[in-house]
């Protein structure tokens, strides 16, 4: 599959600058439609190698304007907690075909607006109180294997550090740091796997830029864009993804 040919492109090139905005920005919670929307288009595991060094760098370019902001014990907890995530991540990529990726990276899409849905008509409710280590833990395990499978960890992130009542800039500064390091390490065991290519880190290059662009439109809407705003059109962009590509591997 060639991946310059110009309709990737075209459908890669605004889709990495909605991972920037949403990873620069808005913590992360919606930064996987990216590859979602590049798994339309080829294969899963190629999407996943192709994404994973752009959102290192969106990290990279995010760390300064939220540094040493993030509240340290909720970046352990979570953090801990992803190691054994990342391990059932490998499990499952070795066992699983690409029909199974497109399968699951589609759920986890049409799962995250039907939760985003029912908390907003009053189904689910976020529990009372600061959640405690464990719950920590827990979601950190399930960020560290939808972060694998899927580059999909931030609503793992969110059930958790949305329980932890803090402000948005906190909150934000806290989703950076722990998916630097989840990502950093996922990088050594993509390259490990044989998941990246030259064609793949060549097309990562060329969308470098975009990246750049999407980190540094977010970082400044962090404070004037309404979120209720940015997650709508994320949710119904998720919503039709997840659709689709759970048809495709179901198919």
């Amino acid at each position: 599959m060639d991946l310059f040919d110009w309709w990737v492109l075209m459908i890669a090139a605004p889709a990495v600058v909605f991972a920037g905005i949403s990873k620069g920005g808005f913590g992360s919670g919606a930064a996987f439609v990216s590859s979602s929307i590049l798994a339309l288009v080829i294969e899963p595991a190629l999407a996943l190698g192709v994404m994973l060094p752009l959102l290192m760098l969106i990290d990279v370019r995010s760390i300064p304007a939220y540094w040493q902001k993030w509240s340290w014990p909720d970046t352990r907890v979570l953090l801990i907690g992803g190691v054994p995530g990342l391990a059932l991540g490998v499990l499952f990529f070795r066992w699983a075909d690409p029909n199974a990726i497109r399968l699951l990276i589609g759920a986890i899409c049409l799962l995250f607006v039907a939760w985003q849905g029912l908390q907003a008509v009053g189904v689910l409710k976020p529990g009372e109180g600061r959640a405690g280590p464990l719950t920590g833990l827990i979601a950190g395990a399930v960020l560290g294997f939808t972060s694998f499978v899927s580059h999909a960890g931030g609503p793992a992130a969110a059930i958790y550090l949305l329980r932890q009542r803090l402000d948005k800039t906190t909150y934000q500064a806290t989703t950076v740091i722990v998916f630097w390091a989840i990502n950093l390490a996922k990088f050594f065991i993509y390259a490990v796997m044989g998941i990246f290519t030259l064609q793949s880190l060549l097309f990562g290059l060329v969308m470098a830029p975009f990246a750049l662009l999407g980190t540094w439109i977010g970082i400044r809407a962090h404070h004037l864009v309404p979120e209720r705003l940015f997650f709508g059109a994320t949710y119904v962009m998720l919503l039709m993804t997840g659709a689709k590509l759970v048809w495709d591997g179901l198919a």
